[in-house]
């Protein structure tokens, strides 16, 4: 009977899953596995081109996936984008809260000193992070507590654990989306369901087309200072790939972790527990 219930924890056949972000480097690789498990995916980006090669990637390998363009700034557009979901695979059981990022105009360097930070940049990551983050939470997790079961996912980051110089707004901005985890998990648990989970894994360095060229230089391919200093606190010696998040998003997605809500779970290759002697 344990043999029966292990062989069927990942396997996600008929689950209705919505990914926003997902046309991104990270989001399309987990948007990509759970297909080949066997979910319905929807994939959720403003970039509707992008959500689309996402959708046939998975399609072509025998999956079911629609694109749907989406702003996770927009209630109204939150809804229609449910509403198409809803039309193509009825009701939504899971939710990854992929969108999210950085603004350069909002990060310190040679040329602007925090005190010089505009205020609209501020707004634009906290923006883009947290409020990108509850509202679809909102549109999508008023379904799930209807149905009184769900999961939602969040992605959060290393740098709400550690943060890193530079980034002080996404710092904080995903020190927030770690902390509306927890209060989300909470909140539907008490008030909704205990069937509904909320939890979110906290990546660590990953090479994106976002920070690349801050990790590595473009010519070469080698180390920058900066990309030099997380290898060296990274006790695994590497940045992350795509592929290194998909175990533990499926864990948190499937029956395997039921008895799990409320957690950020550091993906990170050791750089959360060394202290650099």
């Amino acid at each position: 009977m344990i043999s029966d219930m292990v062989s069927t924890f990942y396997d996600f056949s008929g689950r209705s899953i919505v990914i926003t972000g997902g046309g991104g480097v990270l989001c399309s690789e987990m948007a990509a596995a759970l297909g080949a498990c066997g979910a319905k995916m929807a994939i959720l980006d403003r970039d509707l081109a992008l959500a689309q090669r996402v959708a046939d990637r998975i399609t072509k390998n025998g999956g079911a996936a629609i694109a749907v363009q989406a702003d996770v700034l927009s209630t109204e557009r939150l809804e229609e984008a449910k509403k198409q979901v809803a039309d193509a695979f009825g009701q939504v059981d899971t939710l990854i809260n992929g969108a999210g990022g950085n603004n350069p105009k909002a990060t310190t360097n040679p040329s602007q000193s925090f005190f010089a930070i505009p205020p609209e940049a501020l707004r634009f990551v906290f923006d883009l992070n947290i409020v990108g983050t509850i509202l679809p939470s909102q549109v999508f997790g008023r379904s799930m507590a209807d149905q009184r079961r769900g999961v939602i996912l969040n992605i959060s980051s290393m740098n709400a654990f550690r943060p890193l110089t530079r980034i002080a707004a996404y710092s904080a901005a995903k020190a927030g989306v770690s902390n509306f985890t927890q209060w989300l998990a909470v909140h539907m648990a008490q008030e909704y369901s205990p069937d509904i989970r909320v939890n979110a894994v906290a990546p660590g360095f990953f090479l994106t087309e976002q920070n690349r060229f801050l990790l590595t230089e473009q010519g070469t391919g080698a180390l920058t200072e900066r990309g030099r200093k997380i290898i060296d606190h990274t006790p695994m010696a590497r940045f992350g790939t795509p592929q290194d998040l998909l175990g533990t998003v499926l864990w948190l997605l499937s029956p395997a972790s039921a008895f799990i809500t409320g957690t950020v779970i550091p993906v990170d290759g050791g750089f959360s527990a060394y202290a650099g002697v």
